[in-house]
């Protein structure tokens, strides 16, 4: 993309924030209000979605919900990175889902909770209280399945030979494996350095008060354990679609020479090799190009050889 979409889109993520965090400013100094069937009214939710994690000790909600929204963060860099071709409308969805996930993340760093103050009534039915971010998460998901409905073939396309992952099970699930392994290894020093650290601070100010000890270290492993999970699948998943790009040239380039052999497309126009947007090893199209080039000029000198001896025979 030019520069100025990726302004757009980064503006987008960082304009979601600000709305949402002005937007809750001004709820906190309002006092309960209605405008026809909204409800503005102050609450303030210590989980997440629906009031999940409410159950976790406080500090231990406080960070497990902030570390999972910044590292949603940095799913939405890598997937910003990964879209080969410009869907614009599926990169603004991102950032509004993204940044709607942020503002509620920022919540819960600074106060602890999330600030909720927008409600519906209807009659009898009154619906959960949300707020400007939860809203513009919505839209934002809205945009994600509108572009991949409308232009998902584009990141996909049907005429590619591609059309799979797997185009090297071999070495994909080898590269998967060695990377979730690396970052699992890293993630797993970091579990024992801070789980111990946590022990040893909780007892010298609980004191010998084991049950209390535990209670804090065993919701902490708890809440470790499902971020090194979510974590992995991450991994597995971004190695995947690296190796990917390294595998899927490779083969596309294995592909246009068996197909060069087998005489398919030797003319001047015939077809070239052409990589996806973002591959690696780019240089291989106009390696390729020359070698297609080489056989058709060899393939030509042959053809005027046959018939010069053809001539000679006859006369």
């Amino acid at each position: 993309m030019k520069t100025k979409d990726w302004i757009l889109v980064v503006a987008s993520l960082i304009l979601v924030i600000f709305i949402d965090q002005i937007s809750k400013t001004y709820a906190t100094a309002t006092p309960e209000s209605w405008l026809g069937p909204v409800h503005l009214i102050l609450v303030q939710n210590h989980g997440a979605m629906l009031g999940m994690f409410s159950g976790l000790p406080a500090f231990l909600r406080i960070v497990s919900l902030s570390t999972s929204g910044f590292f949603l963060l940095s799913i939405y860099c890598f997937l910003q990175y990964i879209i080969p071709i410009k869907i614009f409308k599926l990169r603004i969805g991102l950032s509004l889902l993204i940044g709607g996930i942020l503002g509620n993340v920022i919540d819960r760093t600074l106060f602890g909770y999330v600030i909720d103050f927008i409600s519906v009534q209807i009659n009898h039915w009154h619906s959960p209280v949300w707020n400007i971010a939860d809203m513009i998460q919505w839209i934002g998901y809205m945009l994600i399945v509108i572009s991949l409905i409308k232009q998902g073939h584009l990141l996909w396309p049907d005429q590619n030979s591609r059309q799979t992952f797997w185009v090297n099970k071999k070495f994909q699930i080898k590269y998967a494996a060695v990377f979730m392994m690396t970052g699992l290894l890293l993630t797993l020093m970091s579990l024992v350095f801070s789980y111990t650290y946590l022990k040893i601070t909780l007892t010298e100010i609980l004191g010998q008060n084991p049950g209390a000890v535990n209670q804090y270290t065993d919701a902490f492993l708890f809440s470790f354990l499902i971020l090194v999970l979510a974590f992995s699948v991450t991994l597995f998943m971004i190695a995947k679609i690296i190796s990917h790009r390294i595998a899927g040239p490779v083969y596309a380039f294995e592909r246009f020479l068996n197909e060069v052999l087998e005489g398919k497309g030797l003319t001047k126009s015939g077809q070239a090799l052409k990589l996806r947007a973002g591959d690696d090893f780019i240089h291989l199209e106009k390696l390729a190009e020359q070698v297609r080039e080489k056989i058709v000029y060899w393939n030509s000198l042959k053809a005027v050889e046959v018939v010069e001896y053809s001539d000679e025979e006859v006369n």
